[in-house]
Formats: C-alpha cells, structure tokens, sequence
C-alpha cells in the first residue's frame, strides 16, 4: 500500500539562494509545485524527467520558463538543488 505521507524536503545551500533571486510571482509558482512534489512526484504538472547523463538527477517545472532540479535522498527524502532558467538550471544541475 502506497503511503500518503508527504516526502520530507531538504533544501541545498545552491536552492535556496536560486529561489531567492526569483521574482515574487515565479518564488509562488515554485512553492506550489515543491508542495505538488511532496505530495506526488508523480504529479502530471511537475513534468519530472530524469536528466540525462545525471545519474540521479531529476528536473521538474516550476512554469514555462522556470525549472528545479532534485534528487531522492534517504528514505522518503527529496533534496532540492537549484531552480531558475530552463537552460541554465539544465546545464549545472
């Protein structure tokens, strides 16, 4: 049986300062889908794609032009490592 529980959240250093530099508008669009990944990974709005050439590193949507790379920790862990433009949050993941 799946568990309900939401996923704990750990926030690198490199996330939170990312998120900060964010405009207001787009740090509320993030909230909402950290809270989507919590809660689902699954969830079809995150678009979670594994990056290729990673290993274990996934991205997932913050809107059309904003992405934030994670990785699953320990046990119902979720490590955020970064959020900002498609491109360059892609390319240092």
């Amino acid at each position: 049986m799946k568990s309900k529980e939401p996923l704990k959240l750990t926030l690198t250093e490199r996330f939170r300062k990312s998120a900060l530099e964010l405009e207001p508008e787009t740090r509320e669009k993030l909230k909402k889908q950290v809270g989507l990944l919590a809660a689902d990974p699954r969830h079809p709005s995150l678009r979670v794609k594994k990056i290729k050439g990673t290993g274990s590193v996934f991205e997932a949507r913050v809107d059309r032009d904003f992405r934030f790379t994670f990785e699953y920790g320990g046990r119902h862990e979720i490590i955020l490592r970064v959020v900002g433009p498609h491109d360059p949050t892609l390319k240092k993941p």
